[in-house]
């Protein structure tokens, strides 16, 4: 459960708009439908969903949202509204485009769901157009300061988790060494909480350096004192895509057989988890109480269980670092 704050309402807006930006996450629609509904049943006339992100916005592909439009999207994957990447948005002369359109519509105010281009850009606008906007932490990456947790991260674990237990299966039959890529962009949270709870022989993450050669050595060492072993050895794409390969390759000079398997975009599709769904549904709810409240230029995340409002300015220029005490509970569990 979480503690939402308790928030007066001195403002009243007649039509507001969402959009979801950026890569999508499992829990997103329930986030919608929060932000639908809870405006709609606080006096808020009009809602209006923004298709394809800023995207969407520039083109002013913009649509009238009503309660029964988020029916029956609660337990569904990715985001109704669709989502995009869009390099244009990073033109002042863009986002004033799209500043006037919500304004030809008479759209007072912006809530947006997504990561932290998505937030760069929703602090921009603001900034420049004084059109108040909140930002929602949608990433599986779970890579946002100021959060404790994003929506669709648990579910993006709970996938990892389920595909590496039927790996391990398998593993386990052939005596086989399995190398498994996770999603988590520049950070390791996906992999280290799935390394935990997978039990993995290794996690590797981009926060913390290593000596290829050496890693691979030791695990080619391990290997050969426990004939007969399987193994699971998780790691985050990181900032090298290369970086999988090239751990199977060293292994394979030495004398090892890893098999690589990749989850890749699994991890962002799938049912919310009961977590995610929850956590989706106070953060979208809390976002239009922000904004009644008078709240602007702010996301709305959690910290130890209490939804909390953070700065964007400081969002995008703070950084997330993965707790170093956690990560080494994956050196502590090694058989």
């Amino acid at each position: 459960m979480f503690t939402l704050p308790h928030l007066k309402p001195i403002k009243t807006y007649k039509s507001i708009a969402l959009l979801t930006s950026g890569g999508d996450s499992p829990g997103m629609n329930p986030a919608i439908r929060g932000i639908v509904r809870t405006a709609l049943n606080s006096g808020i006339e009009n809602v209006y969903g923004v298709q394809r992100g800023y995207s969407g916005l520039i083109a002013g592909d913009i649509h009238k949202l009503t309660s029964r439009s988020v029916t029956n999207i609660v337990q569904r994957g990715g985001t109704m509204l669709k989502s995009a990447r869009c390099l244009e948005f990073k033109v002042p002369q863009i986002r004033a485009k799209a500043a006037e359109i919500l304004k030809e519509k008479g759209i007072e105010a912006l809530i947006v769901i997504g990561g932290d281009g998505s937030m760069t850009g929703a602090h921009l606008f603001t900034e420049e157009t004084g059109i108040p906007v909140i930002g929602l932490p949608g990433t599986i990456d779970n890579d946002i300061p100021g959060s404790d947790d994003t929506i669709g991260f648990d579910t993006a674990v709970n996938t990892a988790l389920g595909a590496i237990d039927r790996i391990r299966d398998t593993a386990l039959s052939h005596e086989s060494l399995f190398l498994v890529e996770v999603m988590g962009r520049n950070s390791g949270f996906i992999a280290t909480q799935v390394g935990i709870a997978c039990g993995a022989e290794l996690v590797v993450v981009p926060e913390y350096e290593f000596d290829l050669h050496d890693l691979c050595v030791t695990l080619a060492k391990q290997r050969a004192n426990k004939l007969g072993s399987s193994g699971i050895i998780v790691i985050a794409e990181g900032k090298d895509p290369g970086l999988t390969s090239r751990i199977a390759y060293q292994l394979e000079e030495l004398g090892q057989e890893p098999k690589i398997c990749i989850l890749g975009h699994i991890q962002r599709g799938g049912s919310p988890s009961g977590h995610d769904r929850m956590l989706a549904s106070c953060l979208g709810a809390s976002a239009v109480q922000y904004l009644l409240a008078g709240y602007n230029d702010i996301m709305v995340g959690v910290q130890q269980g209490a939804i909390i409002d953070i700065p964007l300015r400081k969002v995008i220029t703070d950084t997330k670092t993965l707790d170093q005490n956690i990560f080494a509970i994956t050196t502590l569990l090694h058989k």
